[in-house]
């Protein structure tokens, strides 16, 4: 892939939105594993902890982007991705049973442990996104991961401030999941043969996905709200 080409810069585009779209849980991983130390120790584990996570994430990524290559697994992928995008959408707010770490040492080790453990999402989008380059792996993580450390708590606020966001990520994760669904070579050659199927193909999975979200969102809603009037009477 050429650095200078249209291509390029759209997968690296992609590939920090989706780090910053799926980055929320690991500033929250971050900020509890570093709690109980005294400050002028948090930076330090924050940095060496972030520095861990960023090499497992970026070894994780090239194993499962060679992984890819095996015959199906770009179909399985592309289908585990469209489920991911669905829970963009609907995940609710939950406890992170993090333990706080009392050591430097301590604390390092859960951020780095932790973040492995969350980070299979994140690895299998920018896998698909990455076209199976390694480089722009590496490039999208070392853009997106000072944004993630020092800036995703102005993210997660904006996300909470204008929702819509989150459907923007969420259609870049289908749209990310289409594309390996059709890079699948065992079924390739039905969409090569016809480009306005594929991007039918990809469209209709956008809507499905956003639609099957927003609606999901809404009996949520509905149901709190009749849950609510049920107590007050």
């Amino acid at each position: 892939m050429d650095v200078m080409s249209m291509e390029f810069w759209t997968a690296l585009i992609t590939i920090v939105f989706i780090d910053l779209m799926l980055a929320g849980d690991n500033a929250i991983v971050i900020g509890m594993a570093a709690r109980n130390l005294p400050k002028e120790q948090q930076k330090k584990a924050v940095i060496w902890g972030t520095f861990g996570a960023v090499a497992i994430r970026i070894i994780a990524t090239v194993i499962v982007t060679s992984l890819l290559n095996v015959p199906w697994l770009h179909l399985a992928g592309g289908l585990l991705l469209l489920w991911i995008a669905y829970k963009l959408l609907v995940q609710e707010e939950g406890e992170h049973n993090i333990k706080a770490g009392n050591t430097l040492a301590a604390s390092i080790r859960t951020i780095v442990i932790a973040d492995a453990a969350m980070g299979l999402d994140n690895v299998l989008a920018v896998a698909g996104a990455s076209h199976g380059n390694i480089w722009l792996v590496i490039l999208g993580l070392i853009i997106s991961i000072p944004i993630v450390v020092w800036g995703s708590t102005l993210f997660i606020r904006l996300l909470n401030r204008f929702p819509w966001i989150a459907y923007v990520g969420s259609a870049v994760l289908v749209y990310t999941a289409a594309h390996m669904i059709t890079g699948e070579k065992k079924i390739a050659a039905f969409f090569e043969d016809s480009p306005l199927l594929e991007w039918s193909f990809i469209l209709i999975l956008i809507v499905i996905v956003l639609a099957t979200g927003l609606i999901t969102q809404n009996l949520r809603k509905n149901k709190a709200a009749q849950q609510k009037r049920r107590e007050t009477h």
